[in-house]
C-alpha cells in the first residue's frame, strides 16, 4: 500500500512535468508515447518487481494475436487470452502464493491492462470488420479504423497515468489526447451549431485536480480514523449476532460497508487527478463554459451514497468497468445479457469465491429492483410528499441491499460468507425470489417506456446525467479515422 501512494504521488509529479514540458505543441507524438510507455514501466518494476513482466507478456502476446489472426476474429482470441491470463495469474496469486493478502497484489493493474485489450480488440473488430449500419452510435464512435502501432499499443496498455490503478479509457481518447487535439473541442449548442464564445485552445485542469485531490485527502483521513473503528467482520462476530438487534445490526452492516467505500474513492479519485494533470480527461463545457475533466472519471461520490436504487449505485461505481462490460458484454450477448455480464464481472474480479457470491447475489438484487420499480413505482410519485417518502425507503433498502450483497466481495471467503447469510437468514435472497415471482420480468419491461415521465426530477436528472456518460464520449478523431463516423452527442472536433 507505501509502495502504490508513493508511485501513485510520483506519477502526479510526472504528470504535471509531463504536461508541462513534453507539450503536444512542444514535442512529438512518438516522444510522449516512448516516455509515457518507459515512465509506466518503471512504476511497474518499482511496484511490483519482476511480476512487473507479466504486463508486457500480457501485451506483447495479444498484440501478436491480433496481427496473425486478422480483424475478423481477433477480437474472440484476444478476449480470450486476455482473461484467461489474468485468471490463471490471479489462481497463482491467490492459492499458491498469499491468499488474502495483497503485498504483492500484481494481478490489479493487469485487470486494467485486460480491459484495454479487450476493448481495443472489440473496437478495431467494429472499425475494421464490421459494416457501419450495424453499430450502435457509441460503437461507430469509438471504432478504430487502423490496426495500432506497437509503441502506441504498449503505450495505451502500460502509460504511467493508469498503470497502477487505471482507469480504463477508449483508446481513440487516449491517442487523441497525446496527440494534441483533445483540446480542439467546443461546446455544441442543442441546435447544433457551435458557440464560438467557449472555444478554448487549453484549458487548466489545476481547479480539478485541486478539488479531487481534496477528496483524496479526506477519503484517506476517514479511512485511517473511522474505517478501522467499524470493520466489515464484526456483522459475523458471534457475540454481535447474538446480543443485537435486527435494527442495530442492519445499522452496523450499512455503517460499516459505507465505511470501507473510502479507500476505492481515493484511489481512484488519485487515478483520476493524475490524468487531468498530464492533461488528459477534458470532456467539453457544460451549457455556462465551464470546464469538464471527468472523462475518464471512475465514480461519482454524491450519486453513490444517495442512490435510491441498485441500478443508480451501479451507474455511478466503477464507472469505465461499468461501460467496460456494456461494451463487451452486455450490447454483444445473445442471450442473458445481465447474467453474462455479472459472470464476466465475476471472473474479471479474481478467484476469491466471495466474489461470485458476490455478483450472483447482485443478479438476484439487479432483477428483483428493476421488477420492483417498473411495476410499482409509478404509484408513488403523484404526489411530492408520497414521492419523496417513496424516495426515502428506496435509498434506505438500495442502501442495506448493496449492503447485504457486497459482503462476501469484502470477506472473500466461502465459510464467513454464508455465515453471515445464514446469519440473516437469506433473507434477500428470499426476498428477491419472491419479488421475482409476483412481478415477472416480461412484464415489466412493458411499464418501462410508460411510466417514464412520471420520475421525480432529481433521479431523472441524475440518470440522464448517468446515460450521458455512457453514450457521451469523445468525438475527437485521429488522423486515421474515416470521415463518416458520427459525431457524438454535445462534442464536436474543430476543424
Amino acid at each position: 500500500q507505501v509502495n502504490f501512494v508513493v508511485c501513485q504521488l510520483f506519477a502526479l509529479l510526472a504528470a504535471i512535468w509531463f504536461r508541462t514540458y513534453l507539450h503536444s505543441s512542444k514535442t512529438s507524438p512518438f516522444i510522449r508515447h516512448v516516455v509515457a510507455t518507459l515512465l509506466g514501466l518503471y512504476l511497474a518494476l518499482f511496484c511490483f518487481g519482476w511480476y512487473a513482466l507479466h504486463f508486457v507478456i500480457q501485451s506483447g502476446i495479444s498484440y501478436y494475436i491480433m496481427i496473425i489472426i486478422g480483424v475478423e476474429n481477433m477480437h474472440k482470441y484476444c478476449f480470450v487470452f486476455a482473461l484467461g491470463y489474468l485468471t490463471v495469474c490471479q489462481i497463482t496469486r491467490v492459492y499458491i502464493f498469499d491468499y488474502g493478502q495483497y503485498s504483492a497484489d500484481f494481478s490489479g493493474p493487469m485487470m486494467i491492462i485486460t480491459q484495454k485489450i479487450t476493448s481495443l480488440a472489440f473496437e478495431i473488430h467494429d472499425g475494421m470488420f464490421r459494416k457501419n449500419e450495424d453499430l450502435t452510435p457509441s460503437q461507430r464512435c469509438l471504432a478504430v479504423r487502423r490496426m495500432p502501432s506497437l509503441l502506441e499499443y504498449l503505450s495505451y496498455n502500460c502509460n504511467f497515468m493508469g498503470i497502477l490503478a487505471g482507469p480504463l479509457c477508449s483508446y481513440k481518447d487516449y491517442i487523441t489526447f497525446i496527440e494534441g487535439r483533445s483540446y480542439q473541442l467546443q461546446q455544441s449548442e442543442a441546435n447544433g451549431k457551435e458557440d464560438a464564445k467557449y472555444e478554448q485552445t487549453d484549458p487548466s485542469p489545476n481547479i480539478a485536480v485541486a478539488q479531487k485531490l481534496l477528496i483524496c485527502g479526506l477519503s484517506l483521513l476517514f479511512h485511517m480514523t473511522i474505517t478501522k473503528t467499524l470493520p466489515v467482520e464484526y456483522n459475523i462476530d458471534d457475540n454481535f449476532r447474538a446480543t443485537a438487534s435486527w435494527p442495530v445490526r442492519f445499522f452496523y452492516l450499512y455503517v460499516s460497508l459505507m465505511a470501507a467505500r473510502p479507500k476505492y474513492y481515493f484511489a481512484w479519485t488519485l487515478a483520476d487527478a493524475i490524468n487531468n494533470a498530464a492533461g488528459f480527461g477534458f470532456r467539453g463545457y457544460d451549457k455556462n463554459g465551464v470546464t469538464r475533466w471527468d472523462l475518464i472519471s471512475n465514480l461519482r461520490i454524491q450519486q453513490i451514497e444517495f442512490s435510491t436504487s441498485f441500478k443508480m449505485f451501479l451507474d455511478n461505481w466503477n464507472i469505465q468497468t461499468a461501460l467496460w462490460l456494456k461494451r463487451v458484454c452486455y450490447e454483444r450477448a445473445t442471450f442473458s445479457p445481465t447474467i453474462q455480464t455479472f459472470i464476466l464481472s465475476a471472473i474479471w474480479h479474481g478467484v476469491y469465491p466471495g466474489y461470485y457470491l458476490t455478483f450472483l447475489t447482485g443478479v438476484l438484487m439487479t432483477l428483483a429492483a428493476r421488477a420492483i420499480r417498473n411495476n410499482i413505482r409509478h404509484y408513488f410519485v403523484e404526489s411530492p410528499a408520497v414521492k419523496l417518502c417513496y424516495d426515502i425507503i428506496t435509498w434506505m433498502a438500495t442502501q442495506v441491499a448493496i449492503s447485504y450483497t457486497v459482503v462476501p466481495f469484502v470477506l472473500l471467503s466461502v465459510k464467513p460468507s454464508f455465515t453471515f447469510y445464514s446469519s440473516c437468514y437469506f433473507c434477500l435472497h428470499i426476498a428477491s425470489i419472491l419479488v421475482l415471482l409476483v412481478f415477472p420480468l416480461k412484464r415489466t419491461q412493458k411499464g418501462s417506456k410508460k411510466h417514464e415521465s412520471v420520475q421525480p426530477v432529481w433521479s431523472k436528472k441524475l440518470e440522464e446525467e448517468n446515460l450521458l456518460q455512457k453514450n457521451n464520449y469523445s468525438t475527437t478523431n485521429n488522423s486515421f479515422s474515416q470521415k463518416q463516423e458520427v459525431t457524438c452527442r454535445y462534442q464536436a472536433l474543430k476543424q
